[in-house]
């Protein structure tokens, strides 16, 4: 089955904005009329953000009810979710008459969490809360080829992981040169395209006001080196708005070279602790590189980095590779797909919020006092540095 484009008209579509008004109002009164949520039940109001950020709201559910009320200075995104549990709805929190309404079900998660389809609730009275669902939806169709492409491939994928699983080089060679393996690599390719060139189309549709910058953060977990260019084509508004300011301070954090890197406690695969002044002990230099799965310049500098560790390890070079994955079988299967020949850790323990990370890839190059010496340097520059450290 082809995958179908996307259309200029359904990408028209997507931006437009969508019309109405509603009466001034002093405030915004948000009432929630769930059922399936019992009384006692926590709801909270938390800022789309990529920061660690504390609730900005709290309520209780009373006779299946609750309500927010307070005065906004400005129309602010935010998650609508269940505290101590999964799943949440985005909306944008206005000066207005709001109402949330639908029917959850909670679901038993593997972890014994509990589980909430939010995302289903209805948003009613905010006009702007609809253009963020229309904006939104960029991101429903790529989850939902994300699905399409794991049930497609899922035997090949059994398959592979098998074949990871035992450490069976020859038959992971044999899958990835069959057929299947073909097909399976040039979906991500397709895949991985379809979102870089879906969200920089909403972005750039919207880089006149504050959309632009919020869908950026909306979008993602962490903005990326290659998103510098979508900030700089946002117009002087945009870049001044709340959220173009959150933009400006995630892909462009003040240096940090000089200073001794806090240490830190991660766990391996299978659950040692291990600290950071631990991993440096007999190394003269280590590159500690933040990194995910689904991030394409960290997977495409991959190659450059085997290549220098391969150069450099025996004189006292080390990579420490930390993974913000929220899943943890994502990060696996990533670690089993590039064969990473150096320590690897998922961060658990907030390790990218210690050092500030605000996108990926993001690498800080220590020497063996823990002292910064370089930071997001990558390709040559970064062979280039250790070149001149190695002399």
């Amino acid at each position: 089955m082809k995958m179908k484009k996307i259309s200029g008209l359904a990408i028209l579509g997507l931006m437009m904005l969508s019309c109405g008004s509603q009466p001034k109002v002093d405030g915004y009164v948000l009432k929630g009329n769930i059922e399936g949520l019992p009384d006692g039940t926590h709801v909270q109001l938390v800022p789309v953000s990529h920061d660690s950020e504390q609730p900005f709201a709290d309520t209780t559910v009373v006779n299946g009810q609750f309500v927010f009320t307070g005065k906004m200075e400005e129309p602010r995104a935010f998650h609508l979710l269940v505290k101590d549990a999964y799943g949440s709805r985005n909306l944008m929190l206005e000066n207005a008459q709001m109402e949330v309404t639908g029917k959850l079900v909670a679901k038993k998660e593997s972890d014994g969490g509990v589980s909430y389809n939010l995302s289903s609730l209805s948003v009613k009275g905010s006009p702007l809360s609809a253009r963020y669902d229309s904006l939104l939806s960029a991101r429903t169709y790529l989850d939902s080829l994300y699905a399409f492409n794991a049930r497609k491939f899922a035997a090949f994928d059994s398959l592979m992981m098998a074949a990871y699983k035992s450490k069976d080089q020859t038959k992971i060679k044999e899958l990835r040169q069959s057929a299947d393996g073909k097909a399976r690599a040039e979906a991500d390719k397709v895949f991985f395209g379809t979102i870089d060139s879906l969200y920089h189309q909403v972005v750039m549709a919207n880089k006149d006001s504050f959309w632009g910058p919020l869908m950026m953060i909306s979008f993602t977990s962490y903005l990326s080196e290659d998103m510098k260019p979508w900030y700089e084509a946002l117009s002087s508004a945009a870049k001044e708005s709340y959220y173009g300011q959150k933009v400006k301070e995630e892909l462009y954090p003040a240096g940090k070279e000089g200073t001794v890197v806090p240490d830190f406690k991660v766990k391996d695969k299978s659950g040692k602790e291990v600290a950071l002044s631990t991993l440096r002990q007999g190394k003269k230099y280590v590159l500690i590189d933040f990194w995910a799965s689904w991030c394409n310049p960290c997977r495409k500098e991959i190659p450059n980095l085997k290549k220098l560790y391969a150069q450099y390890s025996e004189k006292g070079f080390e990579i420490v590779s930390i993974s913000i994955d929220q899943k943890k079988a994502d990060w696996e299967k990533a670690l089993k797909e590039e064969g990473l020949p150096w320590p690897n850790f998922l961060d658990e323990t907030g390790v990218a919020a210690l050092y500030k990370v605000k996108f990926v890839p993001t690498m800080y190059l220590i020497n063996a006092d823990g002292v910064m010496v370089g930071e997001n340097l990558r390709g040559e520059a970064l062979a280039e540095k250790l070149k001149e450290l190695f002399q």
